[in-house]
Order: C-alpha cells, then structure tokens, then sequence
C-alpha cells in the first residue's frame, strides 16, 4: 500500500501543533468509523483510537489479544471515514521492530501512535531503557519515513506500583529517558493523586496527557478541564471511558422498552 507523505505530513504536522496550544487537547476516544465519525462531527479536531475500545469492538480482550493486522484493519476504516488526525494505541507495539511497526502504522493513515512499557507477551514491564530506546527506534524510522509520528509514549508504573520503591522517582526517571528518545507526550497512567501529577508535570518539558471520563473528570480526582489547564496538562483522552458512558446511557434507553 502506498504512503501519501505530504498528507500524513500535513494531519501530523497539525496534530503536534494541537498539543501546544493555551489549553489541553482532547482526543475522544473512537473504536470504529462510526464513532469516529461522531467525534468528528461534533467538532473535535483530532481523536484517538483506544486498543481497549477497539478490542471490544472485534469481540476481543484488551492486551494484544487481537492481532496487529487486525487492529489496523479497522484503524484504516477510521481513518479512511474522517478527515481529521488520528492517533492509534497499539498497546506495546505487538512484539513488532520499531521500522515494521511505523512503515504498517503509516499505511493505516495514523499520525500519532500511543506505545506502552507492559508487554503482553511475557507479562512484564520493559526496563526504562529498553522502553526509550524502542520509543526513539520509533522516532527514528518515521522520520526516515517522512513524517513526524506524535508519539505519546506511555508508562505503567502507577499500575503495578507495589513493585517500586519509589513509583514517583521511578515514574519520572521513565518520563525522562522518554523525553530524551524523542517522544512528543508522556502519558504515566493510574496516578492517584493531583500532588502526583503536579510533581510530574514540574519535572518534564514534554507535553503530558491524562485520562479522563467524559462526564466525572479526569484521572487523578476528577479534574476539570479547566483545572487540568491550570495545572500545565497538555492532552486528554477518554480510553475506553467514553464507550463506557455511552454503553450506560444505552442501557438506560433499552431498559425503557424492555417488557
């Protein structure tokens, strides 16, 4: 499949830009075109594609469970369906080499990729190191590519926090190496707190996303929008969140003809 360059250039181009902006962007999360289409349609200028959502969406179990080619798929549906960015979580990058994974991420009509540091395959974390160096071999390969990919690299300290001395120390000695490999968001998921987020806020440069439930808030303590822009966030995805309001609203509409 052919690459349109200057195309994705344009849509990655924006969507970087969007990051940088006075207030955070939020990137609503989509699973197939009809969601995307409705994300598009109310005004949004960018959204994402959660693996969660999606993985829900082909009768699948988050966690690489679904295969890459089957992730894409679908992924090329939605982009294929709006004219927005669209940036895509494949989870920790399907045990796939950093060039495979832009060249084919490319080809589905992404220009932003989100990549984790828990690898499904061997049920474990990547060492800080290992996790940066596949973040900048990501780098490296779009920009042999020709597009700048808006990477949002992801960190899962605060999920398995038990295991860590210290999950801030180690949260941000992650965030760090990640700046340093050239990610363009830093996204440390599970924090519990707003002190946490504003120490990790005060220790990087780098733009960073939260998730948050499109009617309680975000994570941590159900900020505000207004309040994650006084506070420096930079980017807000809903994760599998939204299709979870949607799914209770649905359910309120069904029971009413249920007999």
């Amino acid at each position: 499949m052919s690459i349109d360059t200057a195309v994705l250039s344009a849509k990655a181009k924006t969507l970087l830009e969007l990051h940088h902006s006075h207030t955070p962007v939020v990137l609503p999360t989509a699973w197939d075109a009809w969601s995307a289409k409705l994300i598009e349609s109310a005004g949004y200028s960018a959204l994402t594609v959660g693996s969660h959502p999606l993985a829900d969406s082909l009768g699948a179990a988050d966690g690489e469970v679904m295969t890459l080619s089957q992730a894409l798929k679908t992924i090329a549906r939605i982009t294929a369906a709006v004219d927005i960015p669209v940036s895509a979580d494949l989870e920790s990058g399907y045990d796939t080499e950093a060039a495979e994974l832009v060249e084919r991420t490319l080809e589905a009509g992404v220009v932003g990729i989100n990549i984790e540091d828990t690898v499904h395959s061997r049920g474990s974390m990547r060492s800080p190191q290992e996790h940066a160096d596949y973040i900048a071999a990501i780098r490296a390969a779009a920009e042999d590519a020709g597009v700048h990919l808006v990477i949002n690299a992801r960190t899962d300290v605060y999920k398995h926090a038990e295991d860590f001395a210290d999950p801030l120390a180690e949260t941000i000695h992650r965030l760090n190496l990640l700046e340093a490999a050239g990610a363009d968001s830093l996204y440390p998921v599970g924090l519990p707190s707003t002190g946490v987020l504003t120490s990790i806020l005060e220790a990087v440069s780098t733009p960073v996303n939260v998730t948050a439930h499109p009617q309680h808030g975000a994570i941590p303590d159900q900020l505000s929008l207004e309040e994650l822009t006084g506070l420096g966030v930079s980017r807000v995805s809903f994760g599998p969140l939204l299709q979870a309001a949607l799914s209770e609203e649905a359910n309120t509409l069904l029971n009413a003809w249920k007999r």
